[in-house]
């Protein structure tokens, strides 16, 4: 084109990246590797094909990992271990800080690689990709010299098993990698199938370094090698990707004691209301939908305009949708790249073809003959319950419907199995700010989109997963409370043939909806004290019982809505009244357990209810540091409805311990009591119903325990299940919370000191708590 040509029509020309380097660094390797493993790389072996997905090319071939060679590196983390957490947090920042300091110096060479690789365009792996994984890597460097006087009471997982996806290959590499390391963990991790090429030249990083040989191990190879790492003896998974394999992953761990987090999908809503800038709306919403293709867990793909401005709108992102440059992704003009492979390709063009609702607009893109591409498109006038407004696409496809009040577009936002990320727009801050805490999101963006930083985690709830990545909540997933457990010692009830201790008859209730009620099955059974005495009878609840309790628990939702300050009022009063009555409790306690320690256990309850009193309105969120004109802010919010298996050895205090936290944070709880003295729950009964304790937020089950948790573990509307019971429970409670990707916490069959530090405190807190991180930029 002439300069007049260019002034005429406003064209971009291209502006080609030369791929020289990088190809030539694949040819020096030989266009074939193997795996990273002990700090070098192996023979390469039979494979599989690296391929450019602009044209087809091959890049390189890739060796498909067996069994063995999966042992080999798990044993190589496992050596390397002790000397890599033993060089205290100063010397694992050292080499972090060398870590980020070689993607800096290696940084075009990486974002060359990485858009021949994956298929993005040159500028978003240029500008985007490639700094925020060094970002990371700087970021965590500070986190490991910090661990020591920040964390004194955590310590590293040990060897890390992590499984990235090939949407970002780099990025989810930092991610996994750079926390993992700071806290003293060693890894071995797999990059996908389709985009292995960055991961194994940051192994080629990590030998420049001078990192420890056995502290990352990379390994290459399809899903299978990935079910491996999961079955192997390692700590942790750490894994992203597809809601449906993560829920694989969860079956596949549990009872095994490791460690989980899971980072899934995502149909985050996009919600511009009519007072917003729509010019700029617009153009967030290219970010939010076009950027990588859609091939983003958090793209905004579900946008929801508001009735007055939607068909305005909806003009304006056709417009321009039409001038999306769709083309080679190492020209740096293009906005929309290739599809990373024609397997993707093709489920995308199935799931559109399949739709017959709405109106679609394809941008007026023109293609290129070959390769993996897909055009922008827009369609509208879905409903809510439509396929498309509910199934995650990956690709770049946009969805969308009306609504008509803020209250509409909160239900429609939130009417998803998802949960990961969203989008407001609006000019109207107290809108905004009102709508964000509502939405049912691990992150709210307002006026913006796709903002992310090392500094603040990133994440979601539901089936989007559980568990962060970055800041300081994501370093939980990497770390744990020092110091060595003992095996939980099973407590039996007692037996006996004696006369009732009490001449009147005393059947204990369940304790549903804010009232005593009769179990559903009409069945009691006896409990004894250690003198054989018969101390009256505990109902028996079985899942009807857990389904009324899960339905009392939801309609009081409000609870969740109330101040710190109000729940501290209650919980404190609870404590007034426990206190009143100690005495009494203390001798019951007694009697049940045998013994003269009840009173002990009495004085700990009341001291934790004050304790959690004192926490409800003192557990902050934090405002983070990230490098932008604005502030993200952390908000600790309530999980929701939490399901808790209470200590059979601690049966007041043990309840106590597990109900005060949740209460505190705003949750609603149904109490599984102690097996063996359920009495010691149906007495306190009597405090919750004489303590303002609204309807609903607390409820009472007794009985066994297996007649009630695995469907309490399955059940879709319980949020999270807590349980310090037998190991087997756990397995059973992991498993089958699969259903939803609820939040667990058991203890595998390990013993808590509950009269110590151990049975309270901030581990319970967080266990209490889902982080939203919400980013608000400001200025004009």
């Amino acid at each position: 084109m002439t300069i007049s040509e260019i002034f005429e029509t406003m064209d971009y020309g291209v502006a080609p990246e030369s791929a020289a380097d990088a190809l030539a660094w694949l040819v020096d390797q030989g266009d074939r590797f193997g795996h990273f493993i002990d700090g070098a790389f192996t023979e390469p072996g039979g494979g599989f094909e690296s391929r450019n997905p602009a044209n087809g090319e091959v890049l390189a071939t890739l060796t498909q990992a067996t069994q063995a060679d999966v042992d080999a590196a798990v044993k190589a983390a496992r050596r390397a271990h002790p000397k890599w957490e033993g060089l205290g947090g100063h010397g694992r920042a050292r080499y972090l800080y060398a870590l980020a300091r070689l993607l800096q110096k290696h940084s075009r060479l990486f974002a060359v690689l990485e858009s021949l690789d994956n298929g993005k365009p040159i500028r978003e792996s240029r500008d985007i990709d490639i700094p925020l994984a060094q970002r990371h890597f700087y970021f965590h460097a500070g986190m490991a010299q910090l661990m020591e006087d920040e964390l004194p009471d955590r310590e590293a997982l040990g060897v890390c098993g992590q499984v990235i996806p090939w949407n970002f290959p780099l990025l989810m590499l930092a991610w996994k990698i750079a926390p993992a390391l700071a806290m003293g963990n060693t890894v071995v991790l797999k990059p996908a199938e389709y985009t292995s090429l960055t991961a194994l030249l940051f192994a080629d990083v990590c030998r420049q370094a001078g990192l420890p040989k056995g502290v990352v191990n990379i390994v290459t190879g399809d899903g299978s090698v990935g079910e491996m790492i999961v079955a192997a003896d390692v700590d942790k998974i750490a894994f992203t990707g597809s809601t449906a394999v993560g829920r694989r992953i969860r079956e596949a761990t549990a009872g095994s004691g490791k460690s989980l987090t899971l980072e899934l999908g995502g149909k985050s809503p996009y919600i511009v209301f009519d007072d917003a800038d729509l010019d700029s709306a617009v153009e967030g919403l290219v970010d939010a939908i076009w950027f990588n293709q859609g091939q983003v867990c958090c793209a905004g793909s579900r946008l929801l305009v508001h009735e007055p401005v939607a068909e305005a709108f909806h003009a304006k992102l056709r417009a321009r949708m039409d001038k999306l440059r769709v083309g080679d992704p190492l020209d740096k003009s293009i906005d929309v790249g290739a599809i990373v492979d024609p397997v993707q390709l093709k489920t995308i063009t199935d799931l559109v073809a399949s739709n017959t609702a709405g109106q679609t607009h394809v941008a007026a893109a023109a293609l290129p003959v070959e390769g993996s591409f897909y055009p922008p498109t827009l369609i509208t006038g879905l409903n809510p319950a439509d396929r498309l407004m509910q199934e995650e696409i990956f690709g770049p496809v946009l969805v969308s419907t009306t609504f008509r009040t803020p209250a509409d577009a909160v239900a429609l936002a939130n009417n998803t199995r998802y949960g990961l990320a969203a989008t407001v727009w609006s000019e109207n801050i107290n809108l905004a700010l009102d709508i964000a805490p509502k939405l049912a999101s691990g992150i709210v963006w307002i006026n913006g989109t796709n903002l992310m930083d090392a500094a603040a985690g990133f994440g979601g709830i539901r089936e989007s997963g559980f568990g962060r990545e970055g800041g300081w909540e994501g370093l939980s997933g990497y770390t744990r409370p020092k110091g060595t457990s003992k095996p939980l010692k099973e407590v039996s009830a007692y037996t006996g043939d004696g006369t009732p201790a009490d001449p009147i008859d005393r059947t204990a209730k369940l304790y549903i909806g804010g009232k005593q009620a009769r179990p559903d099955g009409g069945y009691s059974a006896p409990v004894w004290g250690k003198s054989g005495a018969l101390l009256g009878h505990a109902s028996l609840a079985n899942r009807k019982d857990l389904r009324n309790a899960v339905e009392a628990a939801q309609a009081a939702q409000g609870w969740s809505r109330t101040t710190g300050h109000l729940r501290a009022q209650i919980l404190y009063y609870m404590a007034e009244n426990l206190s009143t009555r100690a005495a009494e409790f203390s001798h019951r306690l007694d009697t049940m357990q045998g013994g003269r320690q009840g009173h002990k256990e009495v004085d700990a309850a009341v001291r934790r209810l004050f304790t959690y009193a004192a926490w409800a309105d003192k557990y902050d969120g934090q405002v983070h540091g990230v490098p932008i004109r604005g502030v993200a802010l952390a908000m600790k919010e309530p999980v929701g409805v939490i399901g808790a298996v209470c200590p059979n050895e601690a049966p007041l205090l043990g309840m106590i311990s597990c109900m005060a936290p949740a209460m505190a944070m705003g949750n609603r709880v149904i109490l599984c009591a102690s097996e063996p003295f359920p009495r010691a729950a149906t007495d306190f009964v009597q405090v919750l119903e004489t303590s303002d304790v609204p309807a609903g937020v607390v409820n009472v089950l007794t009985g066994p325990h297996t007649d009630v948790v695995p469907h309490m573990a399955a059940h879709m509307d319980i949020d999270a299940v807590w349980s310090f019971g037998s190991r087997d429970l756990s397995g059973v409670i992991e498993k089958a919370s699969a259903t939803n990707l609820k939040r667990t916490w058991v203890n595998h069959g390990m013993a808590r000191d509950w009269m110590g530090s151990a049975g309270q405190g901030k581990e319970f807190l967080a266990a209490a708590t889902e982080v939203k991180n919400i980013w608000v930029p400001y200025g004009e």
